[in-house]
């Protein structure tokens, strides 16, 4: 049975998305100098927005949340396979607040950025290859 038309171009805008902004993360780190906050954020957003192209894709409601523990939970209900993958994805969550106002804690260093990007990138690709269905 094909799937749903519908889910299936929600899965696809969400997955675009996610794609969207790993393209920013590699621009954000490739200028000088560099934008780690902002590529930290993207990573982050990239990583959420993949999550629920995931649940979205099987069907599962999610909460409009940027906690990536709670999203990657859910997918991993649904997918064992991504449970160690999902944990790992949390460690992005703060990005989502953490540079986004005055008084951040710190400067984050490349070396953070660029392990945020590549685990965006890590997430994005799994969670693309378990949609039978996208590019």
């Amino acid at each position: 049975m094909p799937p749903d038309p519908v889910r299936l171009a929600d899965t696809e805008a969400w997955l675009a998305k996610a794609e969207q902004d790993l393209r920013r993360v590699s621009i954000l780190l490739s200028v000088d100098p560099p934008d780690i906050e902002g590529a930290l954020f993207h990573s982050q957003q990239s990583a959420e927005k993949a999550l629920k192209a995931f649940l979205t894709w099987h069907d599962i409601p999610f909460r409009r949340v940027h906690e990536l523990d709670e999203l990657g939970q859910q997918c991993a209900t649904a997918d064992p396979s991504l449970s160690s993958l999902a944990a790992q994805a949390d460690d992005l969550t703060k990005y989502a607040w953490r540079f986004r106002y005055p008084g951040a804690p710190y400067l984050p260093t490349l070396e953070e950025g660029s392990t945020a990007q590549l685990l965006a990138i890590e997430i994005f690709n799994a969670i693309r290859t378990r949609i039978p269905t996208a590019r």
